[in-house]
């Protein structure tokens, strides 16, 4: 089981990563910081927001390296880093975070982390940060799409 959750975790990482860069890509910087409401994030609070779970999560978490985090700032951000440094700070934080996975055994994973709140196995935290991701993955391309990016990442199902 080990190293299977460990292979689906680095292949949805990748995912969910490309999907992301391929969002944003034609977006703007206004487009990249605009909320849709005052109670909504922007992509670019999400770009901080997953460096900072998967940090929290996965670096400090599992795999004890240190990592400082500002959770409220994640969302409280209005405008600041461009997003070709957040997605690059993004891309790094993922694999730094393959190479923590890559390196735990199945002891390190079935044992008992504090996590923010939590306390779970490794395995449960790790299956927890490919489900945020997808998450926010998915509101990231959603965003993108009302600000009219034209996106096909399942070129191959057309016409099913």
């Amino acid at each position: 089981m080990h190293s299977r959750l460990s292979e689906f975790a680095d292949h949805y990482w990748g995912e969910y990563l490309g999907k992301i860069g391929t969002a944003i890509e034609p977006l703007s910087e206004e487009q990249v910081w605009w909320r849709p409401n005052e109670g909504s994030n922007s992509i670019a609070n999400l770009l901080i927001h997953l460096h900072g779970n998967l940090g929290q999560w996965v670096l400090a978490g599992l795999g004890g390296e240190p990592f400082e985090r500002h959770r409220d700032a994640e969302f409280a951000a209005r405008n600041g880093q461009p997003k070709a440094e957040m997605m690059d700070r993004l891309r790094a934080t993922v694999e730094r975070c393959r190479a923590v996975v890559a390196r735990l055994s199945p002891d390190d994973l079935a044992r008992r982390h504090k996590i923010q709140k939590y306390e779970l196995e490794g395995y449960r935290a790790l299956f927890h940060t490919v489900e945020h991701m997808s998450y926010h993955t998915g509101q990231i391309v959603l965003l993108a799409k009302l600000h009219g990016a034209r996106l096909d990442f399942y070129p191959q199902h057309r016409g099913e």
